[in-house]
């Protein structure tokens, strides 16, 4: 079981169904890809369970392992769509700005963890005026793919902090793989896909329905009291 230390100094967030709603830019850049090479069309909803995964995961868990050995191929063409369209299609949930503007007031330090690529992670923050925020981001290809804890340790240690004194705080069963293997404490959030009963099996701090919940935690309240 992860051990907490009071008081929390970083909150570390996954980026996908955690801050921002981008499924459309998913979907759009997936079956782009899919359309170039002469691959069947996926479903918006079955793409949708994918986010979050790294993209050769995405590519075999909708068109199969055949496929695997064109990865580069895939990996390219989505790229190509999603530098055109994957920031003008992602949403920051619903009261996201107002609670990353109260904890960064509570001093605490803010970073993300996310297979997103970093540039696009920027992207979409500096859209949203929030790319200052945050003090660290890993995104895809910065470290290991999750749930190898490399990034979110990486993450961890360039804000200074120590596993027990950070929560990481996701939307999906991977998430809460990559918190347990980096011994730090897990949030989730029920804003993507993953229903609650997912998380039964995993050492969970807490179940959130999103982000803005964070306020109510009691870790959170006793840095207010300071």
């Amino acid at each position: 079981m992860n051990q907490l230390k009071l008081p929390i100094q970083t909150i570390i967030f996954d980026f996908d169904y955690t801050l921002v709603e981008s499924s459309r830019g998913t979907i759009d850049g997936v079956n782009f890809a899919f359309g170039k090479m002469g691959v069947p069309l996926a479903s918006d909803a079955a793409i949708r369970q994918t986010i979050g995964l790294a993209l050769p995961d995405i590519l075999t868990a909708l068109a199969g392992e055949a496929y695997s050995k064109r990865m580069d191929e895939f990996t390219r063409l989505f790229l190509q769509r999603a530098d055109e369209t994957m920031v003008e299609l992602a949403e920051f949930y619903p009261d996201v700005p107002e609670t990353l503007q109260v904890l960064r007031g509570l001093g605490l330090k803010l970073a993300i963890v996310s297979q997103k690529r970093r540039h696009y992670i920027q992207g979409i923050l500096e859209h949203g005026n929030l790319l200052e925020a945050f003090d660290v981001i890993v995104g895809g290809g910065d470290a290991a793919y999750k749930p190898n804890p490399e990034g979110l340790l990486r993450a961890v240690a360039q804000t200074d902090g120590i596993p027990q004194n950070c929560f990481y705080v996701g939307d999906s069963v991977t998430d809460a793989k990559t918190a347990q293997r980096a011994a730090v404490p897990f949030i989730a959030v029920l804003s993507g896909v993953t229903p609650q009963t997912a998380f039964e099996d995993y050492d969970v701090y807490a179940v959130l329905e999103d982000v803005s919940e964070l306020l109510s935690l009691k870790p959170v309240k006793i840095l207010q009291q300071h």
